[in-house]
């Protein structure tokens, strides 16, 4: 019964990574690192082919993947590029060659195609060792006007999202302190280093981070747990702001400036309330979409960047395949814990 038990198991992993869109090999990695299950590529594809998972047959009709497109084209995915497309296509069961969403992407969305091949600005070189070596906080303010305020984190190494939240206020050091503290709590450590811009609503951030590493970093370290630097030293986050805003931020922006347009909204208090009561959810629910999807898309390798090619996540979670380490420093959670009561969680509007 036991093996049985620990078949079934596996067998639940393997449909989740299959899902997210892995490969065979990064199913496999997953399995052993993580989760302490070594299992050979034949019993793989034995697992994918009893649960009749498959990529390269047995393909979905193409009216139903049409649909799909379409509908996620509505929904504010207009400047969607076609691998990130055939990613979320897979992610909703739907069996489809990257050729054909591509094909069918250049019919439902030629605009928003010619828009992704516009040239990009080059940027300055980035390195960083590891995982956890140094991370960028920020808060994105175009939603801020209706009441909507983003504020989020990313690893310098993998791109891993750290967080992305939605909330009532990037000013407020609590609110954003709370962000940092869930984060520490669910990799139960804090980074080597972090960076943001200049703003009182970083201090209780630096504080906590500074406390952090004076009582748990025993090693000496020629970088400061804290570093405050312009925009442009930021560029890990500042960059991934124009992805959120192309995959989901412009849907929102879009939509709250129609309704200030058709005079539905001037900014008041009452109308800033009624914009995070009726949409806040909806848009937390949407960029944790973003964040799943970021987390196992493929990041190119790039010929003007030192900079790791990969998934996020496996890049984030498995950094012994890109023959490094994590940089995380541990820290207990009793720590965690007292220095949480000088946070605010977040709580959504009548949530009940």
């Amino acid at each position: 019964m036991g093996d049985v038990a620990v078949e079934r198991t596996t067998e639940q992993l393997v449909h989740q990574y299959f899902s997210l869109g892995f490969e065979h090999k990064e199913i496999l990695n997953y399995l052993k690192i993580l989760h302490n299950r070594c299992i050979s590529l034949r019993t793989l594809k034995r697992i994918l082919a009893k649960l009749h998972l498959y990529r390269r047959k047995h393909f979905s009709n193409i009216e139903d993947v049409v649909r799909f497109m379409e509908g996620e084209i509505e929904k504010g995915s207009q400047l969607h590029g076609y691998r990130w497309f055939h990613l979320k296509c897979l992610q909703n069961d739907l069996v489809v060659s990257q050729s054909i969403v591509r094909e069918l992407l250049w019919y439902l969305d030629p605009h928003g195609m010619e828009l992704r091949k516009r040239k990009r600005l080059r940027r300055r070189q980035y390195s960083n060792k590891g995982p956890n070596y140094l991370w960028h906080m920020d808060s994105y303010d175009k939603l801020k006007p209706y009441g909507i305020c983003i504020n989020g984190c990313i690893d310098g190494f993998s791109r891993q999202i750290i967080w992305l939240q939605a909330g009532p206020s990037s000013s407020d050091s609590k609110v954003i302190g709370g962000y940092y503290m869930n984060a520490l709590k669910m990799i139960k450590g804090c980074p080597k280093t972090l960076r943001s811009d200049f703003g009182t609503e970083n201090t209780l951030v630096e504080r906590m981070q500074k406390a952090l590493h004076q009582t748990f970093n025993e090693a000496t370290s020629e970088r400061p747990p804290f570093l405050y630097g312009s925009s442009t030293h930021n560029q890990r986050i500042e960059a991934w702001w124009s992805i959120l805003r192309k995959h989901n931020a412009q849907f929102w922006i879009n939509l709250f400036e129609m309704l200030r347009d058709d005079n539905l909204y001037d900014g008041t208090f009452l109308d800033k309330s009624l914009v995070q009561f009726c949409f806040m959810q909806l848009v937390q629910r949407d960029l944790d979409e973003v964040v799943l999807e970021w987390s196992v898309h493929k990041i190119r390798p790039s010929r003007n960047s030192n900079s790791p090619s990969g998934r996020p996540c496996i890049m984030f979670e498995m950094p012994s395949l890109y023959q490094t380490r994590s940089y995380l420093i541990e820290v207990p959670s009793f720590a965690l814990d007292a220095l949480s009561l000088d946070c605010l969680f977040q709580e959504y509007p009548c949530d009940e």
